[in-house]
C-alpha cells in the first residue's frame, strides 16, 4: 500500500521536472530560434525541421517506453532520460554545423520519449488508481507554467549570453533537477497491478491494440490534434493577415495559454457528468467550432474571445489524451496503449505547423485554412462515436 505522503511526493516531482523538461527541451527553442539563424546562418526552416524531427523520435520512443514503464515503473526510464537530455542540450549547443545540430535534436527526441507527458501520464494513472483524474489534472495545470517560467528565463539569458551559452545553462538546469528528481522522487514501489483493477480491465493488449476501436481513436485523436496544433502556431499570422499587429497577436496567443488553465480546471466536473464517448465528441466539436469562429471572425476583441476559448478547447483535450485508454480499456496496460496511441498523435503535432502553413498557401490564407482545419475537427467528433469503449464509465 503507498502512503499519501509517497503519493504526493510523486506529484510534486513530476509536476516540477515537467516544467522544467518542457521549459528547456521545448519552449526555449522558439525564444532562440532567431539568434540562432542569425549568427550561424542555417535557415529557420531547417532548424525548426531539427525540432520536429526530435518529436517524431519521442514518438517512436514512446512505444517501447511505455512497455517497459508498465512492467517495471517509470523511475529508472525517466532518470535515464533526464540524464540522456542533458547532454542532447549540450550537444545543441557546441554543434558546429547544421547536420551535427539536426543530430543532436535525434539524441533529445530519445530523452524526450522517456520524460514528456506520456511516461509521466503513466505514473500516476499506476499509482493514483481511482485518484488519477485529480493527480492529472494537477500535472497538465503545473506543467502549463513551462512557457511561462522558461520563455522569460530563455530570453534573461540569451540577453547576457548567446543562445549557445544559454543552451548550455538550460541543459545544467534540467540536469540538476530532473536526474535527481526522477532518481529519488519517483522511488515508490511500483503496483504489480492496478488496485482498481476488474473483470473488463483484463483485456489482451495486442487485441486491443488491433481492435477497430482502439485504430479509431487513433485516427480521430490524431487528426484533432493535427487540427489544434495547427492553430497554436499558425494563429498569429492569421491574426496579421487580418491587420492585428504582432503585439496584439502575441498577448491573444498568450491568453489562449491561460484559457488552457481554465479549461484543464473543468474535467473533472465533465467526468462526472458524461459518458466517455459523448465527453470526447463534445470535446472535439469544441475545438472545432472555436477553431472556425477564429476562420470567420475579423475584430480584434472578437478573435480574442475566440483564442481564449480555442486554448480552454485545446487544455480540455490534453486530459482527454490522458484518460482515453483507461476510460475504456482500464489501467493495466496503461503505459503500452499509451505509448501506441500517442506515437501518431506526436507525429501529426510535428507536422501541423508546417502542413497548416501550407494549408494557408495552397487556399489563398489563412482564414479559410482556419475553416478546413474546424471540419477536420468536426470529423474527429464524428469518428470518436464509433470508438466504443469495453464500458462507459460517467
Amino acid at each position: 500500500m503507498v502512503s499519501q505522503a509517497g503519493l504526493r511526493r510523486v506529484l510534486v516531482t513530476l509536476c516540477v521536472t515537467e516544467i522544467t523538461s518542457w521549459g528547456v527541451l521545448y519552449y526555449a527553442f522558439p525564444v532562440l530560434a532567431g539568434d540562432i539563424t542569425a549568427t550561424t546562418g542555417w535557415p529557420t526552416a531547417a532548424i525548426t525541421a531539427a525540432l520536429s524531427a526530435s518529436q517524431l523520435v519521442a514518438a517512436l520512443v514512446g512505444i517501447p517506453v511505455g512497455r517497459w514503464l508498465d512492467r517495471h515503473g517509470p523511475r529508472g526510464v525517466m532518470t535515464a532520460g533526464s540524464a540522456l537530455a542533458a547532454p542532447a542540450m549540450i550537444a545543441v549547443a557546441t554543434a558546429p554545423n547544421l547536420a551535427w545540430f539536426l543530430a543532436a535534436w535525434l539524441l533529445a527526441g530519445v530523452a524526450m520519449g522517456a520524460v514528456l507527458y506520456p511516461p509521466a501520464f503513466a505514473a500516476l494513472t499506476r499509482w493514483h488508481g481511482p485518484d488519477r483524474v485529480r493527480a492529472l489534472t494537477i500535472l497538465t495545470l503545473a506543467a502549463g507554467l513551462a512557457s511561462t517560467v522558461f520563455a522569460p528565463l530563455t530570453a534573461a539569458l540569451a540577453a547576457i549570453l548567446d543562445w549557445r551559452g544559454t543552451y548550455l545553462v538550460l541543459a545544467a538546469i534540467l540536469a540538476l533537477i530532473t536526474i535527481p528528481g526522477h532518481w529519488f522522487g519517483l522511488a515508490l514501489p511500483w503496483p504489480a497491478h492496478p488496485e482498481t483493477e476488474n473483470e473488463q480491465d483484463k483485456v489482451d493488449p495486442g487485441a486491443v491494440a488491433r481492435s477497430r476501436s482502439f485504430l479509431t481513436l487513433i485516427v480521430a485523436l490524431s487528426l484533432a490534434a493535427f487540427a489544434t496544433f495547427a492553430v497554436v502556431i499558425n494563429l498569429v499570422p492569421l491574426l496579421a493577415e487580418r491587420g492585428i499587429g504582432t503585439g496584439t497577436a502575441a498577448v491573444a496567443l498568450g491568453l489562449g495559454g491561460a484559457g488552457q488553465v481554465l479549461g484543464r480546471l473543468g474535467y473533472t466536473t465533465l467526468t462526472r457528468r458524461t459518458t466517455v464517448r459523448a465527453r470526447t465528441a463534445l470535446i472535439l466539436l469544441a475545438m472545432a467550432v472555436t477553431t472556425a469562429l477564429l476562420g470567420v471572425l475579423t475584430s480584434v476583441a472578437a478573435l480574442t474571445v475566440a483564442a481564449i476559448l480555442a486554448g480552454t478547447a485545446r487544455g480540455v483535450f490534453t486530459l482527454l489524451q490522458a484518460t482515453a485508454v483507461t476510460d475504456r480499456w482500464g489501467p493495466r496496460y496503461y503505459g503500452q496503449l499509451t505509448g501506441l496511441l500517442s506515437a501518431p498523435l506526436t507525429i501529426t503535432m510535428a507536422l501541423a505547423p508546417f502542413a497548416g502553413a501550407g494549408l494557408a498557401g495552397l487556399l489563398g490564407g489563412y482564414a479559410t485554412t482556419f475553416l478546413v482545419l474546424g471540419a477536420v475537427a468536426v470529423a474527429a467528433a464524428l469518428l470518436s462515436l464509433a470508438t466504443k469503449p469495453g464500458r462507459n464509465v460517467p
